[in-house]
């Protein structure tokens, strides 16, 4: 509560009661504020915002603060296992972590042209069953809107529209017995999806990491994965008929000594402007992690500015190849869509969507995640 400034004026004449009531009042204020009485607290980050060394958590930098004030801008703010760097005014940062047990890890911190901070905390409280327009029955999804129907385009649902590869040859295909049992049916009946209220409104430019590969691949044959798994979103591959009408393209640059901005513990760092796929260490129980950058616009989704995605092979084992003698380790292709999926501004489904790439798991040794589901599909669309 702050006291009035100036003379208080009644039918245009200022009172010395009236002067003396403010006064009293000012200091009744403060009075209580240093006995610790019961104020109204001033708005968070409001004038000085003195911030303590190291980490920082929601508490220290609420919603409503201002970076300016606090001098925010580059300290890492932690939730929920994860965290992400402040960026400029403008600017948001989103942190994905997939999880090996489909626990929800991510969140994202947006700050306004002002410096005013605002929180996403979507992906740390689990998703409702969702019903066939794609969002949970008496909500809505965090961006966009999924239309009635996906089946009205040309092909008979259930067979497989051809796509081509993104160096002109056919996907690659694992053994259908590596698949997740009766995963096919439920993908392409289930319209789930959420989006992250970003997107890529160009062409997503990125870089392959020097150092050591997932699943010990060379760097072309991860190339390969990898543009086959972002080519899966930017052609809406599926199993269900549904057409493409996605408008997100992709090209890669080159290998880059540049490394992902994430830190071990799957948090998003400062950000170089370099969109880069690698691995290294991440937490233990993530398997691996996107962090997304993007702009605000007008009227829209946000524009993507970079997006770095991490595969956690300190700690767990990925195959490019899954056999039926598969155990304990991921399909990198399947991780890889997913994560891709993140880039292009999807984000996660929870319990009871299990059949859609972007569920919080990828189960280890399931190829089932290499093609989208009608959720997958429907929320590309409400972006793209």
């Amino acid at each position: 509560m702050a006291a009035r400034r100036g003379p208080v004026r009644v039918g245009g004449r200022a009172t010395a009661a009236a002067v003396g009531k403010v006064v009293a009042v000012a200091v009744t204020v403060l009075s209580l504020a240093a006995s610790g009485g019961a104020t109204a607290p001033p708005r968070a980050g409001a004038g000085d915002c003195a911030l303590a060394p190291g980490a920082l958590t929601l508490d220290d930098l609420p919603a409503g603060s201002s970076v300016l004030d606090c001098a925010a801008v580059g300290r890492l703010v932690t939730h929920a296992g994860t965290g992400v760097t402040v960026p400029d005014p403008g600017m948001k940062v989103s942190v994905d972590a997939l999880t090996v047990d489909g626990s929800l890890h991510g969140f994202t911190l947006a700050v306004a042209a002002d410096g005013t901070v605002s929180y996403d905390l979507t992906d740390t409280t689990p998703h409702t069953t969702a019903a066939s327009h794609g969002h949970a029955p008496g909500s809505a999804p965090r961006s966009g809107r999924a239309p009635d129907s996906a089946a009205s385009d040309g092909h008979v649902p259930g067979s497989a529209p051809e796509h081509a590869h993104a160096s002109g040859s056919a996907p690659e295909r694992a053994p259908a017995s590596v698949a997740a049992p009766g995963r096919a049916r439920a993908a392409c009946v289930d319209g789930a999806y959420a989006t992250a209220d970003h997107k890529e409104y160009d062409t997503y430019e990125w870089f392959l990491g020097d150092g050591t590969l997932p699943a010990d691949l060379a760097a072309g044959d991860a190339r390969r994965a990898f543009e086959d798994a972002i080519g899966t979103i930017t052609d809406s591959r599926n199993d269900c008929g549904f057409d493409d009408t996605v408008t997100a393209k992709a090209r890669f640059l080159s290998r880059t000594g540049n490394e992902a901005d994430i830190d071990r513990d799957a948090r998003c760092m400062t950000r170089d402007g370099m969109s880069v796929w690698d691995a290294g260490d991440l937490s233990g129980g993530v398997v691996a992690t996107t962090c997304s950058w993007s702009r605000a616009v007008s009227g829209g989704p946000d524009q993507l500015r970079e997006a770095d995605v991490r595969f956690n092979t300190h700690d767990h084992a990925f195959t490019d190849r899954p056999t039926d003698t598969c155990s304990h380790t991921y399909d990198l292709r399947s991780v890889a869509t997913h994560e891709a999926g993140h880039v292009f501004g999807l984000a996660h489904v929870g319990q009871g969507h299990e059949s859609q790439t972007m569920f919080t798991n990828s189960f280890a040794c399931s190829t089932a995640a290499r093609t989208l589901g009608r959720g997958d599909v429907l929320g590309l669309r409400a972006l793209y």
